[in-house]
């Protein structure tokens, strides 16, 4: 089964209710499963627009991906950034077929 992933591209403009956010989302990531495969970090934007900071968090699979946004956790976390940030977000099924051979 494939995996899920959150790719979250952030503009923090308020840190402190971004800090609130920071510190209430980790029980809903541990109860689906979510581990942190990017969080921050180095970057170039080398095509198209890009945003401060970039997240992609990675869960078991994609039925797990969802119900973690859903889930009352999540959206209680979510609700204590209070605008504190810009976010653009997609959860995507990963792929698991084959990959393209050496040339």
């Amino acid at each position: 089964m494939a995996k899920g992933y959150w790719v979250g591209r952030v503009d923090v403009s308020n840190a402190e209710a971004y800090k609130n956010y920071v510190a209430a989302n980790g029980a809903a990531f541990a109860k689906f499963g979510g581990r942190f495969l990017v969080r921050g970090g180095s970057f170039e934007a080398v095509s198209g627009s890009s945003r401060a900071r970039n997240v992609v968090i990675e869960f078991p699979s994609y039925d797990q991906a969802l119900a973690c946004w859903n889930s009352p956790e999540y959206q209680a976390a979510r609700a204590k950034q209070e605008g504190g940030a810009e976010i653009d977000l997609i959860v995507i099924e990963g792929y698991d077929g084959p990959q393209p051979g050496a040339a």
